[in-house]
């Protein structure tokens, strides 16, 4: 559990990851196309794909292709299955 926790904070460990999410969070559609998120995050479309990827990869995102475009939304669960170890106390 601890080495699957780790792997999930090193990915929301980078500003521009956790904008991400915070992005697709406020979405009105709990979903962001890629094409709109270079703008507000001042990135490259190749930067911020391979964010997206990384995010997915730790299981935080989950991907849908439309035509030539992809949409991102949140896992549903998946911030809390990080922020409910951390708030459990650990057994002594």
């Amino acid at each position: 559990d601890a080495e699957l926790l780790a792997h999930s904070l090193k990915a929301l460990a980078d500003p521009a990851r956790l904008r991400i999410l915070s992005l697709i969070a406020a979405s009105a559609d709990g979903e962001v196309g890629v094409c709109n998120l270079p703008e507000p995050l001042g990135l490259s479309q190749p930067t911020v794909s391979h964010h997206l990827k990384v995010l997915t990869d730790a299981g935080l995102l989950e991907r849908e292709k439309r035509g030539t475009w992809a949409y991102y939304r949140l896992v549903p669960g998946a911030l809390d299955s990080i922020t409910k170890p951390l708030a459990e106390p650990v057994p002594a």
